[in-house]
């Protein structure tokens, strides 16, 4: 049993609250996970743990601290600390008490699975939307996600966060525009891209057997001319009311849901 952490200033707490910035993630190569259920999802789906941390005086839940006694059986580092520690690095109000230092999974577009519909995101700005549409393409039945030509980074703990565990049991590649351009076309791939001045509507289309990637641009910019001209059909939503575009994340759902259904 290992004795309990009480200072903020302890180098394993610093390396946890260092972990919600971006370099410290890639000069470590792991990503910070809070939350009993985030926890859990990753530790079912087979990601490599390398340190978990728990707080007793928060860990109130039966199942957390049985996933606690859990990972300790499996070998995995666990360390209590005191609440002013864990509070140190926690972007939550209300934490629960455990979170996880976990070791980042990259994958590539030669080893992505087959699929039958995936996402594909240029350049997404906000983590959160991210990491919801992560949760929808897991909600719509949906198999994967392409991150293109930069922006938020999935490891950031507002995406962690937005996924509720999904982003662990779907696979997602990190690469440039013109890779995955190269990489659907030799797969003859079906891309539909998506604007709002696109004159076919998502309720007029129909899927074929191809395996199909939804293509969205950035929140602010959407799909250039060019990254529209690769897609084999560009589609928009009818919108009835003032607003003129919808939250990338919402707009996500829309069509996934659509085109699976």
């Amino acid at each position: 049993m290992q004795d309990l952490i009480t200072s903020p200033s302890n180098p394993l707490i610093k390396q946890a609250r260092a972990l919600r910035q971006k370099k410290a993630r890639q000069e470590s190569g792991l990503f910070l996970v809070e939350g009993i259920l985030h926890v859990g999802e990753a530790a079912e789906a087979g990601w490599h743990i390398e340190t978990l941390l728990y707080c007793p005086e928060r860990l109130r839940s039966g199942f957390g601290r049985e996933l606690v006694e859990k990972l300790a059986s499996q070998n995995i580092r666990c360390v209590p600390i005191s609440q002013t520690a864990f509070e140190s690095f926690s972007e939550k109000e209300n934490p629960q008490g455990i979170a996880a230092l976990v070791h980042q999974k990259h994958f590539s577009l030669s080893t992505f699975p087959s699929f039958q519909l995936a996402v594909a995101l240029v350049s997404p700005q906000d983590p959160g939307n991210v990491g919801s549409i992560f949760r929808t393409i897991d909600a719509a039945g949906a198999d994967g996600l392409f991150l293109l030509e930069g922006g938020a980074d999935p490891f950031q703990p507002a995406c962690v966060r937005a996924s509720m565990g999904t982003m662990f049991w779907k696979p997602f590649v990190q690469t440039s525009f013109e890779a995955f351009k190269v990489w659907a076309k030799k797969g003859n791939f079906r891309l539909v891209g998506t604007s709002a001045h696109a004159t076919c509507s998502l309720t007029a289309f129909c899927m074929d057997e191809r395996p199909t990637v939804l293509l969205l641009g950035s929140e602010q910019k959407g799909l250039s001319a060019e990254q529209m001209a690769i897609c084999d059909d560009v589609l928009s939503l009818p919108m009835r009311g003032r607003a003129s575009s919808l939250n990338l994340a919402v707009a996500a759902g829309i069509f996934l849901y659509g085109l699976k259904n």
